[in-house]
């Protein structure tokens, strides 16, 4: 269901949209793009440059990255942007919320929050608070931040009659490879060694899903949308040669090269959730390339599953707000 869900939105749906020409001036603006040091991350950063916003946060984990990524963009003669980098790394809540206090500490604004950031498929692992690695990353990292980042985006939304305060979160349709409840709570703590990596990849995809559609319940004046953005040809795949057996990896490898897409179309999706006219957006809605809705199952359109889990995520984070 997946997989043809995909070649479908791929090869007939969505709208056209070129980041060169159908992103409006973003003049003034203060955007935050998680893992903005490579992939499709990175990828938005260069698209957004030449629409003038004032300040991109580039968030990338590990010491350097960020620095680096920012200094190896090109910034137009005379552009009004700035990139600045922010070291952060989600599968560690301390680092969250420092990175968090940076941008409330520097930043008036903030117009957009892309969380792009994320893992795939990984080894067991477990994060520095010891949440199963890709659900701790996923979802946990990225709830603390914008958690933590919300004042300042209501701030913005309520400063003038026509402000326009978004927050994009990258999931995927891999979200229905989940456990048969969607998150398995059972699990989330330590390596989940019951659950494949796939599934453990599921869940946290459907985490983000939930978040997105409970964030624009709660948040009305926040247009917030998760994203699917295609199968994507960038190093996202890369843990599983340490994850899954040899038939599955030449299996996935097929399907990438089957259907893959480059970076910059890839890119396109969360591109457009982020800038395109917001009366053509549903708040709370999952889009797939580019800009079609329904493609969430009745699990993901569970509201009451998402309301459980904010609760639960804002227990589990607490102690850093």
């Amino acid at each position: 269901m997946g997989i043809l869900s995909d070649i479908r939105a791929l090869a007939f749906g969505g709208v056209s949209f070129n980041p060169a020409t159908d992103i409006p001036s973003l003049d003034g603006k203060h955007i935050l793009v998680t893992g903005g040091n490579g992939g499709l991350g990175k990828q938005a950063i260069i698209d957004l440059i030449p629409h003038g916003p004032a300040v991109i946060w580039l968030a990338a984990r590990g010491p350097g990255r960020a620095q680096a990524a920012a200094d190896s963009l090109t910034i137009p003669a005379g552009s009004p942007t700035r990139v600045k980098a922010l070291e952060m790394d989600l599968a560690s809540l301390d680092s969250v919320r420092a990175a968090a206090q940076t941008v409330l500490a520097e930043s008036p604004r903030l117009d957009v929050l892309m969380a792009n950031a994320g893992v795939m498929m990984t080894p067991e692992g477990v994060t520095a608070e010891g949440y199963e690695l890709q659900f701790g990353t996923n979802h946990v990292g990225h709830f603390l931040l914008t958690k933590l980042l919300l004042p300042l985006l209501e701030k913005t939304a309520a400063a003038a009659p026509d402000a326009d305060v978004r927050i994009v979160i990258l999931s995927s349709i891999a979200s229905r490879i989940r456990p048969a409840v969607g998150v398995d709570y059972a699990t989330l703590k330590g390596t989940a060694p019951t659950l494949s990596t796939y599934s453990r990849y599921g869940q946290s995809k459907i985490a983000n899903i939930w978040m997105g559609t409970e964030l624009a319940r709660r948040y009305p004046r926040i247009l917030t949308v998760s994203v699917h953005p295609g199968s994507v040809a960038s190093n996202l795949l890369t843990p599983l040669s340490e994850s899954v057996n040899v038939v599955s990896r030449g299996a996935l490898w097929g399907y990438n090269k089957l259907i893959s897409v480059s970076v910059p179309k890839g890119a396109k999706t969360q591109l457009w959730a982020a800038t395109a006219p917001r009366e053509g957006i549903v708040n709370g809605e999952f889009y797939v390339p580019v800009g079609s809705a329904g493609a969430m199952d009745a699990l993901s359109r569970d509201s009451a599953k998402a309301k459980e889990l904010w609760e639960w995520s804002d227990k589990e984070v607490a102690k850093w707000l």
